[in-house]
C-alpha cells in the first residue's frame, strides 16, 4: 500500500529555491532515508509533508488522501528542533499529546505507561520536564511521537543527544515499528545509521533529487568494489598499482578504492609478491562514500 506520495513539490523563500520539483513515493513498512547536506532542502520537504508550510506547487497525499486535516492522526513527527512544555509533568505532557491525536483515554494511559517503562522513564512520570536531562527529554519526545501508533513516522535526527546505549534502544524500536508495518522517514547526517536502518534512500542537494532508490540498487549502480587490506611490509605497491584509484593508508592497513572494472584478485596477486597479507576483504562502497562522491559532483 502506498503510504506517502510526493508529486513535483517546490518551495521558494524569496529568491532561494529551497525545494525544486521533488517527487517520491513510499510503501507501507519501508524505512526511507531522506538524506542531504546542510541546507539541501530536507527540513523544508519534511515541513511540507507535515503541512507546517504549504508547497508553492505540487501535491502531497498520505494514504491516498490529499486532505491533511483527515490524515494528521496517522502521522508522527519528531522535528530536529526539540520542543516540550518544560513546566508540565512527564505523564501529563504525554497524555496531552495523546489527546491531540484523539486517543482514547484508557488506551492513552496504557500506552504511556508501556513506553515510559520501555525507555526507562517511569520513575520520572510525575516529575516536571525541566528536571530531565537532555537525553531523557529526547526519549520523552520520541515517546510522544510514537504514542498514537502512527502509520507514517517522520524522524529528523532522532539520535541527537543520546548516548550509545539509548541510541541502540531507539534503533531497536524503529526496527520493531517497521516490522509491524509502520512507514518511517528517517533524516540524518550520519550515513552509518542510515545504512543500517534504511531500505531506500532519497538524496537531495540544492533542493533537487540527485540520487534515489533501494539502497542495494544504489550501491550496485556505482559499479565498483572497494578493498580493505592488512599487510606486513613496504607500502610502495599502493602508490604504483594500476588497479588502485585512491587509497587511505593507516600504516600496514589500507582502505582502497579500485578503478572501475579493476579485478581485485589481480591486486591481491600483485600485493602478495611484495608484502605478507594478513587480511584482504572486498566490500561494496559505503553510503558515506556514495554521499560524499554524489554531493561533490553537484
Amino acid at each position: 500500500m502506498n503510504v506517502l506520495k510526493v508529486e513535483n513539490i517546490s518551495k521558494s523563500f524569496g529568491n532561494l529555491k529551497a525545494v525544486d520539483q521533488v517527487s517520491f513515493e513510499i510503501e507501507e513498512g519501508v524505512s526511507f532515508g531522506l538524506l542531504g547536506p546542510n541546507g539541501a532542502g530536507k527540513t523544508t520537504t519534511i515541513r511540507m509533508i507535515t503541512n507546517i508550510i504549504i508547497p508553492d506547487s505540487g501535491r502531497i497525499s498520505i494514504l491516498n488522501n490529499g486532505d491533511f486535516s483527515t490524515t494528521s492522526n496517522y502521522l508522527g513527527y519528531l522535528p530536529e528542533e526539540r520542543g516540550l512544555y518544560r513546566k508540565m509533568k512527564v505523564g501529563e505532557l504525554l497524555f496531552f499529546l495523546a489527546k491531540l491525536k484523539t486517543m482514547n483515554r484508557n488506551e492513552a494511559r496504557k500506552e504511556i505507561d508501556y513506553w515510559l517503562e520501555r525507555l526507562e522513564l517511569m520513575e520520572w512520570k510525575k516529575k516536571k520536564v525541566e528536571e530531565l536531562s537532555k537525553g531523557m527529554q529526547q526519549k520523552l519526545q520520541f515517546i510522544g511521537t510514537i504514542l498514537h501508533q502512527p502509520k507514517l513516522l517522520i524522524l529528523d535526527e532522532p539520535f541527537m543527544g543520546l548516548d550509545p546505549i539509548n541510541t541502540n534502544l531507539i534503533k531497536d524500536i524503529m526496527l520493531e515499528l517497521k516490522e509491524a508495518g509502520t512507514t518511517i522517514i528517517f533524516s540524518t547526517h550520519l550515513m552509518e545509521n542510515a545504512e543500517k536502518l534504511c531500505d531506500e534512500i532519497f538524496l537531495i542537494n540544492k533542493g533537487r533529487n540527485v540520487l534515489s532508490g533501494k539502497l542495494s540498487d544504489v550501491k550496485k549502480r556505482f559499479g565498483r568494489e572497494n578493498v580493505i587490506i592488512e599487510f606486513d611490509g613496504d607500502d610502495g605497491f599502493l602508490k604504483t598499482s594500476a588497479h588502485i584509484k585512491k587509497f587511505d593508508n593507516y600504516g600496514n592497513y589500507a582502505e582502497i578504492q579500485l578503478h572501475n572494472n579493476a579485478d581485485p584478485q589481480k591486486l591481491l596477486a600483485e600485493a602478495m609478491k611484495v608484502v605478507r597479507i594478513r587480511k584482504f576483504e572486498i566490500k561494496e562502497p559505503s553510503l558515506n562514500e556514495i554521499f560524499i562522491e554524489t554531493v561533490g559532483k553537484n
